[in-house]
């Protein structure tokens, strides 16, 4: 499957977990990949090595995109590169959790600041370049927490909810420059630290899911190659969940 030959993806936060699939399914639908990440450097030369093996073309960049110093690098080391930017799915993001009256200015510049400040600059960034162009998809990694949420999760269910509306209002800015701008809302999903947590119990979580299972990577990767696909041309302003059908069940019954 080439259908993305001569594209140029940005995949930030892609050294580890759902961004580290959706580069590898970019790279083999024939993009050019732009491995973003702020401190797994192991697994972000691990899929530069894995696209390579596929004739693929990919880079990593180590950039903090909670910064616009890092956000600037970033695109300036994809232009650098690649000379465009068709692509850019905004993955990077923290998820601390903590009690609501325990949360304190630091807590929330580092959450708010990673996972909506440095989305909707990289949007920013990376939409100048898809101007020249003429078209171009952003794609959101949002969160089930933008609508429905847990105890603990004030600052990270403020950010994600901030996603949603971010990826509306783009949608509608950027909608005469044809650049499509969507995002995508993951429930449980198994990446690695999930995995190491010893407190998460894979099989109980997938008991409570409609569909019998958790998430993994490649079901938010499947939704992100649809969207940046020419099939998604006409497709724009969504939030799309990928929950197994969690969020359809009123977990009082």
């Amino acid at each position: 499957m080439t259908r993305l030959t001569g594209k140029v993806a940005i995949v930030t936060g892609a050294g580890r977990g759902i961004g580290k699939r959706i580069a590898m399914d970019l790279a083999k639908a024939g993009a050019s990949v732009v491995v973003n990440y702020a401190h797994s450097e192991q697994g972000a030369l691990e899929i530069v090595d894995q696209i390579a093996s596929m004739n693929g073309s990919a880079i990593a960049v180590k950039a903090d995109i909670s910064s616009l110093e890092g956000v600037d690098h970033l695109v300036r080391q994809a232009v650098d590169e690649f000379g465009r930017i068709d692509i850019l799915v905004n993955n990077a993001a923290v998820d601390p959790t903590e009690d609501f009256f325990e949360v304190t200015e630091a807590f929330w510049d580092r959450v708010v600041n990673t996972n909506l400040k440095g989305a909707f600059f990289c949007a920013q960034a990376c939409a100048r370049e898809m101007v020249k162009l003429g078209k171009g998809k952003i794609v959101n990694i949002s969160s089930v927490h933008g609508t429905l949420t847990m105890p603990r999760y004030a600052v990270y269910a403020s950010t994600k909810g901030g996603i949603n509306a971010m990826t509306r209002q783009l949608a509608l800015d950027l909608a005469k420059f044809n650049i499509q701008v969507n995002a995508i809302a993951p429930g449980a999903t198994e990446v690695e630290k999930l995995a190491d947590n010893p407190l998460h119990d894979k099989e109980h979580v997938g008991s409570l899911i409609p569909l019998g299972r958790i998430g993994y990577p490649e079901d938010v990767a499947n939704v992100v190659a649809f969207l940046t696909s020419p099939e998604a041309d006409y497709v724009t302003g969504q939030i799309i969940t990928v929950d197994g059908g969690s969020s359809t069940r009123l977990f009082l019954y």
